[in-house]
């Protein structure tokens, strides 16, 4: 058992520790990496898609995100470390990426659109997957986060579009991996 935890718990460990580090320096400079976020269409702003979800507007942000991505990314890595890996960049990317196509003027930071992508993963891998292990994992998720549907309308001061773009590259990637596997 030890040596299938101890990886889950040492990447999503040193995950929970790079965003806590980010946050430190970027508290300690004045907030100066956040600069590094994703401004909707500026060419400038394509590095804060792989960037953003590491930086965070202040602790309380940080501290709001983080429970839910361990809690998800766990849920994520039960299939397996790799799944884990490969669905958030491709969560990463593709939301960040629609986020700079699509998203309203202004600065988008903060990993909710990773947790909002894992958060759709995990409830369309029961569509599509159709398991019961899937569907089990799914109504505790929406159980426990099903609160969430409201973070994907539209609100004046939260990056709703991060939220909308990540939960639908979960759901593609819950449909790419299905289509993949058959």
């Amino acid at each position: 058992m030890k040596t299938w935890v101890v990886p889950r718990l040492q990447i999503l460990g040193g995950i929970a520790a790079l965003m806590v580090l980010v946050q430190m320096i970027n508290s300690l400079s004045g907030h100066v990496l956040n600069a590094w976020g994703v401004l909707p269409r500026h060419l400038a702003s394509l590095p804060g898609i792989l960037a953003a979800p590491w930086l965070h507007a202040d602790w309380l942000h940080l501290f709001n995100n983080l429970p839910g991505l361990l809690v998800l990314g766990w849920l994520v890595s039960l299939v397996s470390i790799r799944h884990f890996l490969q669905s958030s960049v491709f969560i990463i990317l593709g939301s960040g990426g629609l986020v700079w196509l699509f998203a309203r003027p202004g600065m988008h930071l903060g990993a909710s659109g990773w947790l909002f992508g894992l958060w759709g993963l995990l409830l369309a891998q029961a569509w599509f997957q159709r398991s019961l292990g899937t569907f089990l994992i799914a109504l505790l998720v929406l159980f426990f986060y099903g609160g969430w549907w409201f973070g994907l309308l539209p609100h004046d001061v939260v990056s709703f579009e991060y939220h909308l773009a990540g939960a639908l590259c979960g759901v593609a990637y819950a449909a790419l991996g299905s289509r993949m596997r058959r």
